[in-house]
């Protein structure tokens, strides 16, 4: 009897790769991470060639870079296995998320390429890779799509170990160790080969690649004997007699089906081969499992490679069906198209899967296109039925969190919950902010009595959930996922007879026209009253399993406090009580709205950036920031990916739920808290009295004590939109009270009491201006902080140590600032679309920022270095050649 459980892509490829392994080099690389924190080559090389069974996992850029070794190592037909969570590759942008870039440039290297198009598939096809490629010396790139597949979580069915030493043979290990380099049998490998015997010891491996095909059907045929799950080079689905075919690999694979199976329904003719083996290429399957009727095949790939003639995919799937009719294999020709799609974990739903089978209809079917973008530069994008959905069993549910609330966790414990403790199936699904914690959160989740293969995000929820208040004041459309009559469940701040009136106008008209189910929680006074502090995961979670009906309700609360139990039974039990008791509090705190008629409210949402932002802001920044970059059109971006600087002041995240309130009676004009804020959201200035005119009331302010800048005054201002609430200025904060136990001169407040009324404030002492930059000495912290900050409102987690340090150097250089950056963690808070806080001051200059890869940092600060010596020499050679013109 099989095992199930509930994990994602990554550890279910690591589960067998660790347990077939001996050797596993690694060194992280997002997202394929958690399978072993990632990899290196040279020591994958070292380690085979002395016949110990190796591993590792990579993605990307970090695949590319083995591409020198994966050369030697499947010329020397050394049986390895590469885990690739594939992943787009750095070009005019940073990407982490997924297509199929990354493996599309090690094709030519002689490594398998085999692709596992869901969880189950990476845990079942990990297995075969570790098999086949001890069975055929050839080395294998076993891969599924980064992100979609790698973390998406879902119920699956684990292989063990009588299946793992049933499909790896004693004889093929026993085989690599004695190939292994040894002393007991010394021979020579890695030669200089000259002209005469190179290109004959290439061909020379010929045999093995060719039997590659054969081995991986026959290790397939094995695993299905023992598993009952059957898989196929290329497999299909669809109608007998189609004649229209979608040919795609990857998790797209899921979409692909239920858009051929609902259409088939309908009575169309049509099917999908999903292509399992990439390399070597599976010709004589693919035209086994392709119908004869079959009139056009339209081939999707998930990469782009400018110039080519068509995509990889596409041109292998054309030439095997051109060498079949050419051999009399095959009747006539059918028209072959391809098609662009997922870049960048862009989505592929049953609608633009429709859209691409429906263009061979057309009176003249593009001969390439692209699916999911609007394309008014080159025009290639294909339009969508938008009223095409197939039926679902599944419960459909989204969740909006914070980074780090809980709220991801919470959900994954949900899926374990549900798929592992009962027989109905699970899936999750996270979309996160590539800014880490203190970023939105979307949580996608389904349940139901099927299997769940909708590798696409939910577009008609059953039940949606807001974690933070704040959100709904966002310009992000928080209920455009929910159907009709879905159920809405809210962490507010206000109860069930109150909260009606304080939602922004658009929230109440959807709840209205969508006759939505409101239900209303504080979850944050409920995680403060039983210890949780502001970890709101466990309160929201009971009522998420009450409202949804997903199990019965005794049956759900007992599995939650199941799951509390294993989860921080090693913390004490204690710990293990406090969250006991957040559940029981939820549901007695869980409350049902009463629904007015009509709407009430005249507060709008606030729009995603000020009227008064730049124009680019306005048409490019602003829609992403309202979730909406998905419909930006290709003629808004940017070429070569230029972007301007000083974007992150135009977007306020109201993530804080405390805020920073200032004491200036206890003030010391230290300046220790504007230093040491991280998101630079807490500022000094010093200014003259005659610019308080116009202050909004209770703008706060005191003398400036200092010799140099006599009779001054001085403000502490928190920027209440763009605030973590990290409270490291409070800690830092020396001026303490004599008078009063516990309050300084900065205090963390309520956000939702403070926050409206420091937003004029605020805006205020923005537009005060900074003083002379020589007015103070730059070298004290005190005088540091009066000079204006040109990194500012960054991306980074809350209380992050790195951003001050940055921040300092943009106020002591930032007018004469280019910047060289190491791809990581400086990569994302600094230069992380949508907004981006390298800023410039009154003049127009600021620091220019740019990043090469992660490997070249210093190469490629010295090669800037170099470029502006260059430029300095030409600039003193032409001031001497001017000098007459120029004068003293």
């Amino acid at each position: 009897m099989a095992e199930w459980a509930c994990v994602d892509g990554n550890e279910a490829a690591a589960r067998v790769a660790h347990r077939l392994s001996e050797v596993v080099a690694i060194y992280p690389i997002t997202p394929a991470s958690p399978m072993g924190e990632a990899a290196e080559a040279g020591a994958l090389h070292g380690a085979t060639q002395k016949g110990a069974l190796a591993t590792t996992f990579t993605a990307s850029q970090g695949l590319l870079l083995m591409i020198p070794n994966l050369y030697k190592i499947a010329g020397e037909l050394s049986p390895v296995v590469v885990h690739v969570a594939a992943r787009s590759l750095a070009t005019h942008a940073l990407s982490i998320f997924g297509d199929h870039s990354d493996v599309m440039a090690v094709r030519q290297t002689g490594c398998a390429l085999l692709c596992a198009s869901s969880v189950q598939e990476a845990h079942d096809l990990a297995l075969v890779a570790h098999a086949a490629t001890l069975r055929s010396r050839v080395p294998f790139v076993h891969f599924f799509d980064g992100f979609r597949t790698s973390h998406e979580i879902n119920k699956i069915a684990l292989l063990d170990d009588e299946d793992l030493l049933a499909l790896v043979r004693e004889d093929d290990v026993l085989a690599h160790r004695l190939r292994g380099l040894s002393p007991d049998r010394p021979v020579l490998r890695g030669t200089a080969q000259n002209p005469d015997v190179f290109f004959q010891a290439r061909e020379a491996a010929n045999p093995f690649h060719e039997a590659v095909p054969g081995i991986v059907q026959q290790v397939m045929d094995e695993l299905a004997g023992r598993t009952g799950r059957s898989y196929h080079l290329v497999d299909y689905v669809g109608a007998a007699d189609a004649e229209r075919v979608v040919v795609l690999m990857g998790s797209a694979a899921g979409a692909a089906a239920e858009a051929v199976e609902a259409l088939g329904a309908a009575g169309e003719k049509v099917g999908l081969l999903t292509v399992r083996l990439y390399r070597p290429f599976p010709t004589a399957a693919l035209l086994d499992a392709l119908p004869a009727t079959v009139r056009s095949v339209v081939v999707l790939d998930r990469t782009k490679e400018p110039g080519a003639v068509a995509e990889p995919l596409c041109t292998d799937v054309t030439t095997a069906l051109a060498r079949a009719v050419a051999a009399g294999e095959r009747g006539a020709m059918p028209a072959v198209i391809g098609g662009r799609y997922g870049l960048s974990s862009k989505e592929l739903t049953p609608r633009m899967v429709k859209a691409a089978l429906d263009e061979p209809l057309a009176a003249t079917p593009r001969a390439t296109f692209t699916l999911g973008i609007r394309d008014d530069v080159t025009h290639l994008s294909l339009a969508t039925d938008e009223t095409f959905a197939p039926p679902t069993t599944a419960v459909q549910a989204v969740f909006w969190g914070l980074g780090a609330d809980g709220t991801v966790g919470a959900n994954k414990a949900s899926i374990k919950i549900i798929g592992e403790g009962t027989d109905r199936w699970a899936q999750g699904y996270f979309v996160y902010d590539s800014r880490k914690s203190g970023a939105v959160t979307t949580s996608h989740l389904r349940f139901g009595p099927d299997p769940i293969r909708s590798t696409y995000l939910i577009e008609a929820a059953d039940f949606v959930a807001c974690h933070q208040w704040s959100f709904l004041d966002g310009p992000v459309d928080l209920l455009g996922t929910a159907r009709p009559g879905a159920t809405f469940l809210l962490n507010s701040p206000h109860p069930a007879d109150e909260v009606w009136d304080h939602l922004p106008l658009e929230i109440q008209e959807q709840i209205l026209a969508k006759g939505l189910d409101l239900w209303v929680i504080d979850a944050t006074r409920v995680a403060e009253a039983t210890g949780m502090a502001n970890r709101i995961n466990t309160v929201m979670q009971p009522c998420f399993f009450t409202l949804s009906g997903v199990l019965p309700h005794d049956e759900a609360i007992a599995a939650i406090k199941a799951s509390i139990d294993k989860a921080y039974g090693k913390r004490g039990q204690v710990i293990v009580d406090q969250n006991h008791a957040a559940v029981d509090a939820a549901l007695d705190a869980l409350q049902q709205v009463t629904v007015p008629d009509a709407v009430t409210s005249t507060r709008r949402r606030r729009r995603a950036v000020a009227p008064h932002a730049p124009d680019f802001v306005q048409r490019v920044t602003a829609r992403m920031l309202a979730g909406e970059g998905d419909l930006l059109p290709v003629s808004a971006l940017p070429v070569d990916g230029t972007f301007p600087t000083g974007t992150a002041q135009w977007e306020r995240r109201m993530i804080a739920t405390e805020l920073p309130v200032w004491d200036p009676e206890i003030c010391i004009d230290c300046g220790k808290c504007a230093i040491s804020c991280p998101h630079t959201a807490i500022q000094m200035k010093v200014y003259d009295p005659s610019a308080l005119s116009g202050a909004p009331d209770g703008f706060r302010h005191k003398p400036f004590r200092s010799r140099d800048l006599p009779d001054r005054l001085l403000t502490i201002q928190v920027a209440p939109d763009d605030c973590t609430g990290c409270g490291v200025c409070v800690d830092v904060c020396p001026a303490k009270s004599k008078e009063q136990a516990n309050h300084k001169s900065l205090n963390m407040e309520p956000a939702a009491l403070v926050r409206d009324a420091e937003r004029p404030r605020f805006e205020f002492f923005s537009d005060l201006p900074f003083p002379d930059r020589s007015a103070l000495a730059h070298d004290t912290v005190k005088g540091s902080q009066i000079l204006e900050p040109l990194f500012a409102v960054s991306g980074a987690c809350a209380g992050c140590g790195e951003t001050p340090y940055l921040r300092l150097l943009s106020q002591l250089f930032g007018d004469r600032m280019v910047v060289a950056n190491a791809t990581g963690c400086s990569s994302i808070y600094g230069g992380n679309l949508p907004t981006t806080p390298w800023g410039v001051n009154a003049d127009g200059r600021g620091p220019a920022w740019s990043n090469s890869l992660f490997e070249d940092n210093a190469e490629f600060g010295l090669g800037l270095r170099l470029g502006n010596e260059v430029h300095l020499a030409e600039a003193r050679r032409l001031v001497g050649e001017l000098a007459p013109a120029i004068g003293p």
